[in-house]
């Protein structure tokens, strides 16, 4: 049996902040995406039950393959009346396939196996042609409209921090985000680049012990805590001017600069530092291909695609970085740094007469102990 309390949310991203290892995540996500998965695990929950199609088919998406790697059970496509029923910190068990809340049963309840979740990603991926050939269309429809919003001057939000000349790290909560940023953590302190935390990745930085110099996002899945820390907030707008997350940083009563621009909260911080003449830009925890952004839920990547045409060539991808670093010394290696860390040894031996002397003296010793 699986008992926890009910932690839900219509949006898993919203939801994970409020999870601990007692509770069990009720979600309505359809394809769970890498990233959801990741930080889902991180909290230790009893269990995940999804009252969406973890699966749908659509494409390969991570998500259901994390959790059950790390052994934590997801309960697959419950309905959307279980999510309305339930409240939060109401009891859950779940035994032999039934859900009960608060010790009363409710609904059947199918978990996915690893096999099973191995099955439908295979079929998922023989769709991947179909899908690519769709994302690619959406994208270069989208481009086409778009190309004079992104490519042409932009007026641009006056800033108190300075990026002329200096290097700029872009911080998105994305895919082995905490791993690469470790993995450049001598660049930073070396460095000391501005820091632009995306939404959720302002926190990113602060668990890394860094303060944001600039937030830009949204403003949906980033924590108060963070806000306030920050130097600068920029809040991203629709290209009308409607700028949701305006909302939420007048409640707090901070400053806040607004960006009208098309595209995503990443595009907006790296046309940013572009535009205020950084010399570099290191982007970690980017989405740069088709499974990131239909994990996101977008048909196609216009505004990434122009925005990387513009400032690509000041932009490096720290994504995946820490996969270089992953493998372990081989044996054979650690063998061969040895001899060679004994050949000037042996060399400085052979050339010093005082050492010579200590040679033969043991070895005369040794003769005497074995008789010889």
């Amino acid at each position: 049996m699986i008992r926890g309390n009910a932690k839900k949310d219509k949006k898993t991203k919203n939801l994970i902040n409020r999870l601990g290892p007692s509770d069990i995540a009720i979600i309505d996500h359809k394809d769970l995406d890498e990233v959801a998965a990741i930080h889902l695990v991180e909290h230790k929950i009893k269990a995940v039950i999804n009252c969406n199609c973890s699966i749908s088919g659509s494409y390969p998406n991570q998500g259901p393959k994390i959790l059950a790697e790390a052994g934590v059970s997801l309960y697959d496509n419950v309905g959307i009346d279980f999510f309305m029923l339930v409240e939060e910190n109401d009891l859950i068990e779940i035994h032999n396939n039934t859900i009960f809340v608060n010790q009363q049963a409710i609904c059947s309840a199918r978990e996915l196996s690893e096999e099973e979740i191995k099955k439908k990603m295979e079929q998922a991926s023989e769709n991947i042609r179909d899908v690519l050939h769709d994302f690619i269309d959406n994208t270069l429809d989208y481009a086409g409209r778009e190309k004079d919003l992104i490519l042409s001057p932009i007026d641009m939000p006056k800033l108190t921090v300075n990026m002329n000349g200096r290097h700029v790290l872009v911080v998105i909560r994305g895919k082995n985000y905490k791993e690469d940023l470790k993995a450049i953590r001598s660049y930073i302190e070396e460095i000391n680049p501005i820091m632009i935390g995306v939404d959720g990745g302002a926190d990113a930085l602060l668990e890394f012990g860094y303060v944001p110099d600039i937030i830009i996002g949204d403003m949906d899945s980033v924590s108060d805590h963070a806000l306030r820390k920050c130097t600068e907030i920029i809040v991203h707008a629709y290209p009308d001017g409607r700028a949701p997350g305006l909302k939420r940083i007048r409640k707090l009563v901070l400053n806040s600069s607004i960006f009208p621009y098309p595209g995503t909260s990443e595009d907006v911080a790296l046309i940013l530092a572009y535009e205020n003449k950084a010399e570099l830009i290191v982007a970690v925890g980017s989405h740069t291909n088709m499974i990131d952004f239909l994990e996101k839920g977008r048909p196609g990547m216009a505004s990434t695609f122009l925005v990387r045409m513009k400032v690509g060539y000041k932009v490096i991808d720290a994504k995946g970085v820490s996969e270089l670093y992953r493998n372990k010394l081989k044996p054979s290696y650690l063998a061969a740094m040895f001899l060679s860390a004994l050949f000037p040894i042996g060399m400085i031996a052979k050339m010093s007469p005082m050492i010579q002397e200590w040679y033969h003296l043991i070895t005369l010793r040794l003769k005497i102990l074995i008789g010889l």
